[in-house]
């Protein structure tokens, strides 16, 4: 494997010149420039990134830890985040925790021991805090994103109860109904929790009694959902389903496809995240959209500040807002 030192000797200049011309760390003439560059072609040489990082106790890698890849608002936000990573001259590390609490605390730990420059965080529903607390007191900067909770870290997510309460309200004002099923999924997450908290506050405002047999709880897989909201739909007949994920719209969807029943003519249906190009859907599918993208490149923004040390205020939470469209799935005109 062909040296600097052969490269120099090549280009007939010192080491040192060919470093700069490489790392663009001092102005070199255009003809010295050339001879390097035909040099370095010739000899064949690779820079050994790895070795430029340790001397600037840098690994120039982040990890991100994610739990489902497959959901298309976490696939976005990846998205996000490598772009901006790569405009940094940072490769992304990628993890998949599966919503399991073990898996994420070993993949932390594992991304630790590489020395990641820092990491990205979407926490599961009964994350080990503590974990997290441990990385962060190591001195590893950490933002978390789309779910937020109580660790001291930087945050960045959505607003999530304000447009599900503008959502049930548009429901139950605009198209007269009452009987407003949820499909939650588990509240353990935080996300899910404040979309539950701001359909709680829509019916009040609305001034309808929470039925809890309309409240589909769970772990929030789409067989699950599904199981359950079949029972919901045979049994207590709600005139209009909302859900709160992607995972938790297949499976109503699913449950409503197995009983025949089709929207918005048995029941209005609305849905937060959903599925790409919703509107390519017949009916169209009402739909709460968060800018997952813009999500991961304003977490990993954030998290090259802490790296670099521009800043170094208290812990920051960002919340970005949604924007809904209302398609003939609720009712509306096509």
């Amino acid at each position: 494997m062909a040296t600097i030192s052969d490269v120099a000797r090549m280009a007939g200049v010192s080491t040192s010149t060919v470093s700069h011309v490489i790392n663009g760390t001092r102005p070199v003439r255009d003809e010295t420039r050339t001879r390097v560059e035909e040099a370095v072609k010739a000899t064949g040489y690779r820079r050994d990134s790895l070795a430029r990082a340790l001397r600037r106790s840098r690994t120039d890698s982040i990890g991100l830890v994610l739990t489902d890849m497959a959901e298309p608002a976490f696939a976005a936000m990846a998205r996000g985040v490598e772009r901006e990573a790569m405009g940094a001259g940072l490769t992304v590390l990628l993890a998949n925790s599966g919503e399991d609490a073990e898996l994420e605390a070993r993949a932390l730990e594992v991304l630790a021991e590489r020395r990641v420059d820092g990491l990205l965080i979407a926490p599961v529903a009964r994350s080990r805090r503590e974990v997290i607390t441990a990385v962060i007191d190591q001195g590893t900067p950490v933002v978390l994103i789309d779910r937020l909770n109580g660790v001291r870290a930087d945050q960045v997510g959505v607003e999530n109860t304000a447009p599900m309460r503008e959502l049930v309200l548009h429901l139950a004002e605009r198209h007269g109904h009452r009987r407003i099923a949820l499909a939650a999924g588990d509240t353990g997450v935080s996300t899910i929790s404040e979309r539950r908290r701001g359909y709680l506050d829509a019916l009040d405002e609305a001034g309808i009694e929470v039925d809890d047999a309309l409240i589909v709880t769970g772990n929030g897989r789409a067989d699950d959902t599904r199981e359950r909201m079949t029972s919901v739909l045979r049994q207590h007949r709600p005139t209009a389903v909302v859900a709160a994920s992607t995972e938790t719209a297949v499976g109503v969807l699913t449950a409503a496809k197995g009983l025949s029943l089709t929207t918005p003519e048995d029941f209005a249906f609305a849905t937060f995240d959903g599925f790409p190009h919703t509107d390519l859907f017949r009916p169209g599918i009402t739909a709460v959209a968060q800018p997952a993208h813009e999500i991961g490149a304003t977490a990993m923004q954030l998290l090259l500040s802490r790296i670099d040390g521009t800043l170094t205020s208290r812990p920051r939470t960002v919340r970005l807002e949604p924007e809904i469209t209302y398609r003939e799935s609720c009712g509306c005109p096509a």
